[in-house]
């Protein structure tokens, strides 16, 4: 037999009635969840799975793997963000109650952290600092240390000025700074409101002012280059400001950019919860977090205006990015980019984004979306058979397509030091994400990859002129988005491709429940650019071809590719992309041709 002995503050008199009308509470909430219908379930997605997946990101680091970079740390010191972002989310984890195998690591390295930080500038303290913080509101709030112990660890942050600790900020509204200023307000925000710093909103709003002139007309941010993830970051930023309470000069400004861009987040992730591709530290785990950063927020806005609908598609989204994430966090071992190659080769990798910071950064993130999370939302599932379409400003160059379980974007001016101009991804519902592709690749990667003499690719239209192939993937192609249209469960785009000012063809997309068609236009031979996926650091594709279909087979689906006309050949080339290998064909046929992908199990 099991007795439940409550404590003595419990049995105080005037607390009895308390606890038994809490315990009535959660006995008839048990209850009831237990007599909910599978329909009904399905809609409920609670905070805590945000802390399990915050537990599971942790599993990729062993005691011992913790203890040499703790070593690392005491003898060289703190240098980044990583060791923070580890303390704290080990710290948050010890709070719910879990890994409290780690408690006499963790205090040592929360020891480590706080009285470290304080001291220097030149040690990422614009991003460890919340962090940390974070931390010390989840630990006084659970009460699992000694009240004595979390005010010494705070009292280390009042020691915290601006000019001493942080590198990076903006001393003007109009201070040409970037995102590491937001990183920096959002630190000495969270400081202010544990107490641990005297609100300065002069120093806030002036962060917030800077960032501002980074914003396109809709709301997303410009981090140079226009990576599709600093956009994200940045905006998540804001977010997490506001919802802790900023109202200062730039509150109007700054909410309704996010309300703008959050719109346009909810519609450009894709059917398989997938981050768009495009530049810098893309194809990260953490990525996902980010979505569902993002939207737990711009959910939980249109809940308290009464728009419940909304607010529910919102948090369908949430849920696909969290699934998406499960997904690679299921692999053994984990990986933090989206490949199978082993950890020690960074392939994919930039040489900042290295595991021991990149890893941990997707349970910080995950975190900070448990933060923004109203759980009393219910989920449903986003529409993937109705047509929709989605152009980005021309400072993000970005094209979306979706209807019939299928997803696809097309980048028209692409950053070649990361990807290539063309259709860089085709999704389904479902489907391994890179069975057809996911993001496309470059000759010139700023990531490192284990091979040379790739070409930059993507699935684009080409034209053989004077002998010669002139490809859509080729810096010198000039893409344009002539028009693109969604009908009730289609979509349609038209896009040109011109090389030095002469030469042009023109392709139609047409996107439905059977795939994608391709149609290529032009005078004399044209061709489309296949990149059929061959390995993806562990495991390899089979591919066969017969002239008119190409099929790619992975993990029990096939993704095949069939021509109405003319012929596919292996070129001979090869391209590779942050999610491993590729063989490059091409299709060929005269003045028109066309294709159709489809990506479906495997009988």
């Amino acid at each position: 037999m099991c007795y439940i002995i409550p404590n003595q503050e419990i049995l105080q008199p005037e607390n009895l009635y308390n606890f038994f009308m809490k315990t009535i509470f959660y006995t008839v909430l048990i209850l009831t969840s237990l007599s909910l219908s599978a329909t009904e379930s399905s809609r409920i997605m609670k905070k805590s799975r945000y802390i399990d997946m915050m537990e599971k990101v942790l599993s990729a680091y062993s005691k011992a793997h913790i203890d040499r970079y703790f070593n690392e740390v005491r003898t060289n010191g703190l240098t980044e963000h990583g060791f923070p972002r580890l303390t704290a989310d080990i710290g948050i984890l010890i709070a719910h109650g879990k890994r409290l195998d780690l408690i006499p690591r963790f205090v040592k390295m929360m020891d480590l952290c706080c009285s470290e930080i304080p001291k220097y500038k030149n040690i990422a303290n614009e991003f460890s600092i919340k962090e940390i913080i974070f931390c010390l509101m989840e630990l006084e709030q659970k009460r699992i240390f000694p009240q004595a112990q979390i005010d010494n660890w705070k009292a280390k942050f009042k020691d915290v000025t601006v000019e001493k600790c942080y590198k990076i900020y903006a001393e003007k509204e109009d201070s040409k700074v970037f995102n590491w200023a937001a990183f920096c307000m959002v630190s000495e925000w969270m400081r202010y409101h544990i107490g641990a710093g005297k609100k300065d909103m002069r120093f806030i709003d002036i962060q917030a002012a800077s960032q501002l002139q980074w914003n396109d007309e809709n709301g997303m941010y410009r981090d140079p280059h226009e990576p599709m993830v600093y956009d994200l970051v940045t905006r998540g930023l804001f977010s997490v400001m506001l919802h802790f309470g900023y109202r200062g000069k730039y509150f109007k400004q700054w909410d309704d950019a996010l309300k703008r861009a959050g719109t346009l987040t909810a519609k450009m992730v894709s059917v398989t919860g997938t981050l768009p591709y495009g530049g810098r530290s893309n194809q990260f785990l953490h990525n996902e977090s980010q979505v569902a950063l993002i939207l737990e927020y711009e959910a939980a806005r249109y809940a308290k205006a009464g728009d419940m609908e909304t607010a529910s598609r919102f948090r369908g989204v949430v849920r696909r990015a969290l699934e998406n994430m499960e997904s690679h966090l299921a692999e053994k071992p984990i990986n933090h980019v989206k490949n199978r190659f082993p950890r020690s080769t960074g392939y994919g990798c930039e040489n900042y984004a290295y595991f021991d910071k990149y890893m941990i950064t997707a349970a910080s993130f995950l975190y900070v979306a448990y933060l923004l999370c109203d759980d009393t939302i219910p989920v449903r599932e986003p529409d993937d058979v109705s047509g929709g379409t989605l152009q980005l400003s021309d400072h993000f160059h970005k094209l979306f397509l979706r209807a019939g379980e299928y997803f696809m974007e097309y980048d028209y001016r692409a950053d070649y030091t990361y990807d290539a101009s063309g259709m860089g991804r085709l999704h389904r519902k479902g489907a391994p994400e890179t069975i057809c592709l996911s993001t496309p690749g470059t000759d010139t990667p700023r990531y490192k990859i284990n091979v040379e003499n790739a070409i930059p690719f993507a699935i684009a239209p080409e034209l053989k002129v004077g002998g010669k192939w002139l490809s859509g993937a080729d810096r010198e192609a000039v893409h344009k988005i002539q028009k693109h249209s969604a009908g009730k469960e289609s979509a349609t785009a038209e896009i040109s491709c011109t090389w030095q000012d002469k030469h042009q063809v023109v392709t139609d997309y047409q996107l439905d429940k059977n795939g994608m068609k391709i149609t290529v236009s032009g005078k004399g031979e044209v061709g489309l650019m296949i990149p059929a996926f061959t390995f993806d650091g562990k495991e390899k594709t089979v591919i066969s071809n017969s002239g008119r279909t190409l099929t790619i087979r992975y993990r029990n689906w096939e993704c095949r590719w069939e021509l109405q006309q003319g012929k596919i050949s292996d070129t001979g080339k090869t391209g590779y992309n942050r999610n491993g290998h590729y063989r490059i064909f091409r299709a060929e046929n005269n003045d028109t041709l066309t294709a159709v992908i489809r990506i479906e199990r495997q009988k």
